[in-house]
């Protein structure tokens, strides 16, 4: 999650150490000399294998560590410099990197019966890793909690109250996790396969961190029972923002981004029909430029971002980035990645996965 403290170069510098910065070669030291920012996102290298990377602000690698299989999501914590690859659904993978240099990275696995759904988030103070989990076997999701302070040893789960759950955050006071119960059944038996579009139940839901208590459960109105809450980021006082895939006919025009807060109803934002269409009824990521007021999302069917303005939900511009992929809060506006190796300005021979993290430090 991207705030104000967003680190720039030279505290990412200082906070990664000698031992990182010699392990650099020429090219990555220059990149990293030339950067406003730094991200961390997954990537398929030109020769086929999968690695985690850190990214500068025009899009040049500044280093890379392999990756046991595609990943998909990214967390970030602040207070420990900790940033993990959550494997792809449904992978049981996550690989947790330190981004100060300070130890060796960790792989976890997912417990027997589940798997990870590819997101995760840690909480205010780096101490638990909450992931988002599939017990398959009983078609209800999960949230796992794993010891940041002890290797990342799995200490409990809470359900997330739905089905299919996807993308997870934590609020700023580390009270509550937001979870987007995106209402599809899947099994590992039928690898990424739907099992059951004409049932779908999608959800918002939060739940108290400490207890795992349902606080709140938002679910969709029946008439689009068939758009899967899939992403959310949290943008000032609190308010959460979702983004939507839709299942039912392409031809439809659902309303595919909206946003609430605890105790109020979901908001959908009125997209204009040009906008719909041209994000093919697919929000692949969604982010929250806090300083600004503006949420992005991203659309790999449909070939664009689009840039939304928090207050009023107009959208402020589109731009077409064919096979568009993550984004992040940048500086200004927002970073952009796609599957075909373009971050912002710079183009390279890799193939960028879904998902953006701005690695931010204290």
């Amino acid at each position: 999650m991207w705030n104000s403290s967003a680190i720039d170069r030279r505290s990412f510098v200082k906070a990664a150490g000698l031992t990182f910065l010699a392990a650099l070669q020429p090219r990555a030291l220059m990149a990293l000399e030339r950067a406003d920012a730094v991200f961390a996102s997954g990537m398929r290298t030109a020769g086929g294998s999968y690695a985690i990377a850190t990214v500068s602000e025009r899009g040049e690698i500044i280093d890379q560590i392999a990756l046991p299989a595609r990943a998909h999501g990214m967390a970030f914590s602040h207070m420990t410099g900790k940033t993990v690859a959550f494997a792809r659904r449904p992978g049981t993978y996550a690989m947790i990197i330190d981004a100060r240099g300070k130890s060796q990275p960790i792989v976890i696995t997912a417990v027997d019966g589940r798997h990870f759904y590819g997101h995760g988030a840690f909480s205010p103070d780096g101490r638990i890793l909450y992931a988002s989990e599939n017990d398959f076997d009983a078609n209800r999701g999960m949230i796992g909690l794993y010891d940041a302070t002890n290797r990342f040893e799995r200490i409990g789960e809470f359900e997330t109250y739905g089905v299919g759950p996807h993308d997870m955050t934590v609020s700023d006071d580390g009270r509550m996790l937001i979870v987007a119960n995106g209402g599809i059944e899947t099994h590992p038996d039928f690898g990424r396969t739907k099992l059951n579009l004409d049932s779908m139940q999608p959800s918002l839901t939060l739940i108290d961190a400490a207890t795992g208590a349902l606080i709140e459960k938002h679910a969709l109105p029946s008439q689009w029972a068939q758009l899967s809450t899939r992403h959310v980021d949290i943008g000032d006082s609190g308010r959460i923002w979702f983004a939507c895939q839709y299942e039912g006919h392409r031809n439809d025009l659902p309303p595919l981004v909206g946003s609430f807060a605890k105790g109020e109803e979901l908001r959908f934002i009125d997209l204009p029909e040009v906008t719909t269409r041209r994000l093919g009824n697919y929000v692949g990521a969604i982010a929250v430029n806090r300083a600004e007021g503006l949420v992005g999302v991203t659309s790999p069917k449909g070939g664009a971002s689009v840039t939304i303005d928090t207050k009023t939900g107009r959208v402020l511009r589109e731009d077409l980035v064919p096979d568009a992929a993550g984004i992040a809060a940048a500086r200004s506006g927002f970073a952009v990645s796609s599957y075909d190796g373009e971050f912002l300005s710079t183009r390279s021979d890799v193939a960028w996965d879904q998902h953006i993290v701005r690695i931010v430090t204290v």
